[in-house]
């Protein structure tokens, strides 16, 4: 069984600590373990002011670790925000799955804080049993329950997961539960029309992000959980706000309010991202993977 990260093993294991657990920090050298991975040309990465990505869900077979992995080796950002349910505690508790792919991802995370990218990670709801530890950090990490980022041209933003806004997840934490194993039942077949897919060389494509813009009161109750998150920024005095938790990748102006979400990485492999000048754009690294793949092969000279 491959190795697991200093926080799922402490997960596991996890009871309610007397004090607050210490801080742990690499040291100031890149340890041998996160130095033995290829490295791209520096020229070849995507200089980047600011990277959101939520809802990785690591620790599920729906998690799309080969393509989030090929993303964070294409950029350099100077600071990286892990907008919540990047482990998922949840489903690790049913049963557990951690494949060597998932390590990996842990570990270019921890390799980008040790060469200098700032890396904030906001638990959500699915990875909640880190939240205790908020205002501490690990291997470089600074965990927190939500943060105020300002972009190069002076926007402040909220940055949280957004279960905080989700009446389900608040009020009926059951139905929560219910709906997460139907959602794993529907990701399920996502991944056997993908494999199918595969077989004839085809790029992956998300059925389950299909169904989801198909069906009227998932879009009636993604808008309106839009407008909540909108409204809570303005009453903070706030340009905007930037979540993730219902894995739909968006950026909307609600009377002055930019309503940003960074998608997920189960579905639609997307992120959020804000270049030097302030810009903020949504990458779909799914669709660039997928255009890539028809571009014909370069000639050589």
């Amino acid at each position: 069984m491959a190795s697991l990260p200093l926080a799922v093993a402490d997960h596991l294991l996890w009871r309610e600590p007397a004090a607050p657990p210490p801080p742990f920090r690499l040291p100031p050298s890149i340890p041998a373990f996160l130095a033995d991975e290829d490295e791209r040309t520096p020229g070849g990465k995507l200089r980047l002011r600011t990277v959101w990505i939520s809802d990785v869900h690591l620790g599920t077979p729906g998690c799309n670790a080969d393509l989030l992995l090929d993303f964070l080796k294409s950029i350099q950002p100077d600071t990286l925000y892990l907008v919540g349910d990047i482990i998922d505690g949840w489903k690790l508790k049913r049963g557990w799955y951690w494949p060597a792919r998932h390590n990996d991802v842990v570990r270019r995370v921890l390799k980008l804080a040790a060469k200098g990218t700032r890396v904030v990670f906001i638990p959500g709801n699915h990875d909640e049993f880190l939240r205790p530890y908020a205002g501490l950090g690990f291997g470089g990490v600074e965990i927190a329950l939500e943060a105020i980022h300002t972009t190069a041209d002076g926007r402040r933003l909220l940055v949280c997961h957004g279960d905080e806004f989700d009446g389900v997840v608040l009020y009926h934490r059951w139905l929560a539960w219910a709906g997460d194993v139907g959602y794993e039942l529907l990701l399920k077949l996502n991944r056997h029309y993908n494999r199918a897919r595969a077989k004839f060389g085809l790029p992956y494509w998300s059925i389950s992000a299909h169904i989801k813009k198909q069906v009227k009161n998932a879009v009636a109750f993604i808008t309106r959980f839009e407008e909540a998150v909108a409204e809570a920024a303005r009453l903070r005095g706030l340009d905007g706000v930037v979540c993730g938790h219902i894995h739909s990748a968006e950026i909307r102006d609600f009377g002055g309010i930019t309503y940003m979400n960074d998608g997920d990485w189960v579905e639609s492999c997307t992120a959020l991202a804000e270049h030097g000048d302030g810009r903020i754009e949504i990458i779909d690294w799914a669709e660039i993977t997928r255009q890539s793949a028809l571009q014909p092969p370069a000639l050589a000279a």
